[in-house]
């Protein structure tokens, strides 16, 4: 068996870890990345845990290649488990324009088991090893060079932990008959777009309120070219413009640079290296047609449904989350809950596969007069009519 260092850093060292570990049925997988100056997050460390074996990967070291790495991530046969992995998995796509897979996430997994929405890993390792895991390193700068001893540890600690979870997570699933529930979760994490930001939908995360259409087409201009700046730059967005620099822009529609000494927190001014670019597209967005331009998302006007009904059905739901032991968000949101108070069809989650199973159905018989709610030794028991 090779010896494998701790910290690769260097192509063949991670050419023999990956060797090593091709066989094995899953790998336990974290990353460290900063994100503070940039619009991508810098990958600043790869940590994996397989069988006996753990180490780190630099991604910064000069001259490492991580297409090895990347074909791993491609392999059908290794489940790679990530706990909260959506920026794990975002980061993957940014480098290789792939979702690794098939990839498994332990918070997921978490809430299915009854521990909670967004379970935090250390409450998870908590859970199943009765620790209390350092934190000490968790706000290090893993960008910097070189990397403490004890910044190694603390990284491999973390798949390390995990790799000993994942077993357990499973027998508790497999156990309780849940395995096919999570199954049903993660096969979202295959989508790519969850993973990608379209420039032309980046008005929608700007608070702009009482928008005018005309005034929202330019927001939505201005925040799709701000997009593609902090991208092509990788800046965050603050450092191209502001969102309440967007919005005032949208509103007051300076026609000219000098115009843009008016506009409060425009860099720069008339003399910005923005101003002619900001001018073009605001000049460009006042010349489309009208039946091109965005249009103001509202609320649906749907009737509101009585509040008795919601009531019961938020007391089902509160059963049966406790009964089957498993995150109330799981099953039904409170948006969901008023639509199947207005219809029996309502297309919501709870109505479809193994939610229908333990609540849907039930939720159609308490509004049908068939199932009912009582009280016996302070806890909700339901009784057939």
């Amino acid at each position: 068996m090779p010896k494998i260092d701790k910290l690769l850093t260097t192509t063949p060292a991670l050419v023999t870890a990956i060797d090593a570990i091709r066989r094995a049925d899953f790998i336990a997988m974290d990353t460290e990345f900063m994100r503070e100056s940039t619009y991508y997050s810098q990958l600043c460390l790869i940590q994996i845990c397989a069988g006996s074996h753990a180490f780190c990967i630099d991604p910064l070291a000069e001259g490492m290649d991580l297409t090895p790495l990347f074909a791993l991530m491609q392999d059908k046969n290794i489940t790679k488990i990530f706990h909260a992995g959506r920026q794990d998995l975002e980061i993957f796509v940014q480098l290789t324009g792939e979702v690794p897979c098939p990839v498994y996430d332990t918070q997921i997994a978490a809430m299915v088991c009854g521990l909670g929405d967004q379970v935090g890993y250390d409450k998870l390792v908590y859970h199943y090893k009765n620790l209390q895991i350092d934190k000490s390193s968790r706000f290090t700068n893993w960008s910097q060079r070189p990397l403490s001893d004890r910044q190694i540890s603390y990284a491999l600690d973390d798949v390390i932990h995990l790799a000993e979870i994942y077993p357990r997570i499973i027998a508790d699933l497999t156990a309780n008959g849940r395995d096919k529930w999570v199954q049903s979760e993660l096969e979202s994490l295959a989508d790519i777009s969850l993973y990608q930001t379209d420039p032309q939908t980046a008005y929608k995360r700007i608070k702009a309120r009482n928008s005018k259409p005309a005034q929202l087409n330019r927001l939505a201009q201005l925040a799709s070219w701000r997009e593609k700046e902090a991208q092509k730059r990788d800046v965050p967005r603050g450092r191209i413009l502001r969102d309440d620099t967007l919005i005032d822009l949208a509103g007051s529609n300076p026609k000219t640079r000098a115009d843009l000494k008016k506009i409060r927190g425009f860099p720069g001014g008339e003399n910005g290296k923005f101003g002619p670019a900001v001018i073009e597209v605001l000049k460009k967005a006042d010349a489309m047609p009208e039946d091109t331009w965005p249009l103001k998302e509202r609320p649906p006007q749907r009737e509101r449904p009585p509040v008795a009904i919601i009531e019961m059905l938020r007391v089902l739901l509160k059963h049966v989350t406790e009964s089957h032991n498993v995150a109330p968000r799981l099953i039904a949101s409170a948006d969901d809950l008023e639509k199947l108070a207005l219809s029996d069809t309502a297309d919501i989650p709870a109505m479809k596969g193994w939610r229908r199973e333990i609540f849907g159905d039930a939720a159609l018989a308490l509004k049908a007069g068939q199932l009912g709610l009582t009280v016996q030794k302070g806890k909700i028991k339901l009784l057939s009519l």
